[in-house]
């Protein structure tokens, strides 16, 4: 599993530790990832998925899960959130023909 976020596209960073008699070593600055769940209204379940605290409040932002996959192109996911963003597309598109079909009849 790569330390990368899913939504951001955040990943580790490096640099050099630097002592105070200007030494420089390697380091490596990593993502503050979190593996989080989050509750789709529309697939009635939760997800998990692995993310940086700037990428949760972006869907946060967003509305939700759900909104922000239906907002985001799915040229700027990965492939575990473009699988989920055509279920959530999925299961919406049968609920608005359900809704339209209610209204007509």
């Amino acid at each position: 599993m790569a330390r990368r976020c899913a939504v951001t596209g955040k990943g580790v960073q490096t640099g050099h530790n630097v002592s105070h008699s200007n030494i420089k070593s390697k380091r490596r600055f990593l993502p503050n990832l979190q593996v989080t769940s989050l509750m789709s209204d529309a697939l009635k379940r939760t997800l998990r998925v692995r993310l940086s605290v700037h990428g949760l409040r972006t869907i946060e932002h967003k509305g939700g899960i759900d909104a922000f996959l239906l907002e985001t192109p799915a040229a700027k996911l990965p492939p575990e959130l473009r699988r989920l963003k055509r279920q959530v597309a999925a299961v919406v598109a049968s609920q608005d023909v359900a809704t339209q079909e209610q209204a007509a009849g």
